[in-house]
């Protein structure tokens, strides 16, 4: 699947141990066969991964550093390493060598394929976000494009690309919040209760963008940020963001889903509801994704540091006293 590796990518991993309390929620085999499925038509579908690609990677241009050796964590067809050339002669990040990984090999394929004689190129990989195969204080960057809300231990993971980094190197990833398709989770949630009587899990659970900031703090990881965009697309039916969701490798692969035969009813009955509650003057209904976007830094004694608590020359009190109206 690669080129001869380079110095960052270790010649042997073992699997971490989970972050104490973290549950497996997600079947990761069936997510990496329905990638690998996907991988197949995967330029009908790519639409949002291009979208979110090229605004994570225009982030880049608001930083001088330089990024020689970056990671693409979960690259699906490649749109990153796309992305980056969407201008001739982009030098977007300073990044002379993009290792590109995913769960997928089928998409890793692709990615690869899709990439050859863009600059810069560099291996292209398949491997598990839980179970990083990168050697300690190796890379400049690791950026990533909606692939960290499948991974089950994403406090662990973080660990691992914390690790992986140089001090002062970058994070930069975009994953799908708990905004994401609102519609559908009401609408399945309702059909459920309606055609079997109870709930299952039937979609996934997602980051909250206020929980996000502090995962990356509980990592070890210098001056996080954490932000959210809607990015909203309007459909002919809800069946065909249905499709979609299939097409991209997107459709619920929670543990615990349920697998009986009234499941096509239940469906039937959620398409209905997202029709009639939806349905916009122009005959489409939305679809919502929230994308929340992760900033962080590997630590560094060169990085600004918060003054020491207690530190202040001036007191509240007396700047309220000097100005009654601040």
């Amino acid at each position: 699947m690669s080129n001869r590796p380079p110095a960052a990518i270790a010649t042997a991993t073992t699997r971490p141990a989970p972050t104490p309390g973290a549950a497996r929620v997600f079947d990761r085999a069936l997510l990496r066969r329905r990638r690998d499925r996907a991988a197949a038509g995967w330029d009908g579908f790519s639409f949002l991964m291009d979208e979110t690609a090229t605004r994570l990677v225009e982030r880049l241009e608001d930083i001088t550093r330089r990024f020689p050796l970056t990671l693409d964590l979960g690259c699906h067809g490649g749109e990153v390493a796309r992305a980056l050339h969407r201008r001739p002669g982009d030098k977007r990040g300073g990044i002379e060598t993009l290792i590109q990984a995913d769960l997928s090999p089928a998409l890793a394929a692709r990615a690869r394929a899709a990439g050859r004689g863009l600059a810069p190129s560099g291996p292209v990989l398949a491997c598990d976000e839980e179970a990083l195969p990168m050697a300690p204080a190796s890379l400049d960057a690791i950026l990533s494009n909606l692939s960290l809300h499948w991974v089950n231990d994403l406090p662990g993971a973080l660990i691992q690309a914390r690790r992986a980094l140089r001090p002062d190197g970058l994070f930069l990833a975009s994953l799908l919040g708990g905004a994401t398709l609102v519609e559908l989770r009401t609408c399945l949630a309702d059909a459920e209760m309606e055609v079997a009587g109870g709930l299952s899990p039937r979609t996934s659970p997602l980051t909250e963008v206020r929980d996000a900031g502090n995962l990356l703090s509980r990592a070890g990881f210098a001056l996080p940020t954490a932000d959210t965009e809607v990015i909203t697309v309007r459909y002919e039916t809800p069946l065909a963001l249905m499709a979609d969701l299939r097409g991209m490798g997107e459709a619920n692969a929670v543990l615990t889903r349920r697998r009986d035969l009234g499941h096509r009813a239940v469906l039937a009955r959620a398409a209905a509801l997202y029709q009639e509650r939806h349905t916009g003057a122009d005959g489409r209904v939305p679809a919502t994704f929230e994308v929340i976007t992760l900033t962080a830094w590997a630590p560094d004694a060169s990085q600004p540091a918060p003054r020491p608590r207690g530190s202040a020359r001036t007191s509240l009190a007396e700047i309220l006293a000097a100005d009654p109206h601040a």
